[in-house]
């Protein structure tokens, strides 16, 4: 795929202690878009050396803050540089670059405002057993009682048109806002659309900050939709949740 004239699509990768994987993350990635920017959340590792090496723009936060303050910061950069289609993908090597491409197809083609890439749209799902159910109590928890309804809830690979990230006012500091992006672009009438993707998990042992992980965000879906709907009953006249 070539860049697409007079479209300005840039990716997003939020890192952690990433060397291992993101000079090439950012190299594959830089063949699809305008601008790759890194989001270093307080590595302790040369992650912002090897990006900035790679061709990446690295912010750094002082400190690790969060994965919700990273994804926050992606979308800060995607305003300040002006994207039209912002991309947003992992830094520790689980998605593929090379799958940017079919990602924001429908937005270019006018079909989508938000995409979502679903690793349960594929015939073979490659997700560990444990990792399935969480993903799916927590999606089922997301669709319930609403008309827009996806299958992957929690993917990070995502792709965003400007019309819906800029007006995006986040809160959650931590993967809870996996939900919350999706909870306000459903609020805002995007229209959401999911794209088959493959990932690869470098480590399929369950571990107890993946169950404090599923529960926590279980838990977060009821409160953000609930406070969205609160916030957002007096805006919409038909609210996507009923």
């Amino acid at each position: 795929m070539q860049k697409i004239k007079n479209i300005k699509v840039i990716a997003a990768i939020p890192c952690l202690n990433t060397e291992v994987y993101i000079a090439g993350i950012v190299a594959k990635a830089r063949k699809y878009v305008e601008r790759v920017i890194v989001i270093d959340d307080g590595s302790n590792d040369t992650t912002a050396t090897l990006a900035s090496n790679a061709g990446a723009l690295v912010i750094r936060h002082s400190a690790n803050k969060g994965y919700g303050e990273a994804i926050i910061s992606c979308f800060k950069a995607a305003r300040k540089y002006k994207a039209d289609i912002l991309v947003i993908l992992d830094g520790d090597g689980q998605h593929k670059p090379e799958e940017i491409p079919n990602l924001i197809k429908p937005i270019i083609d006018g079909k989508a405002d938000l995409t979502i890439g679903s690793r349960f749209c594929l015939e073979k799902v490659t997700v560990p057993r444990y990792r399935q159910f969480g993903i799916k109590v927590i999606t089922w928890l997301f669709n319930f009682g609403c008309r827009t309804k996806i299958t992957d809830s929690q993917s990070g690979f995502r792709a965003y048109k400007s019309n819906i990230y800029k007006n995006f006012h986040l809160s959650e500091k931590g993967m809870c806002i996996s939900i919350e992006t999706l909870e306000t672009a459903r609020w805002e009438k995007a229209v959401i659309e999911e794209v088959p993707i493959d990932c690869i998990y470098h480590n399929s042992r369950i571990t107890f900050n993946d169950i404090k992980h599923g529960l926590t965000v279980a838990l977060s879906v009821i409160k953000i939709r609930l406070k969205q709907s609160l916030y957002c009953e007096e805006k919409v006249e038909n609210p996507p949740c009923q």
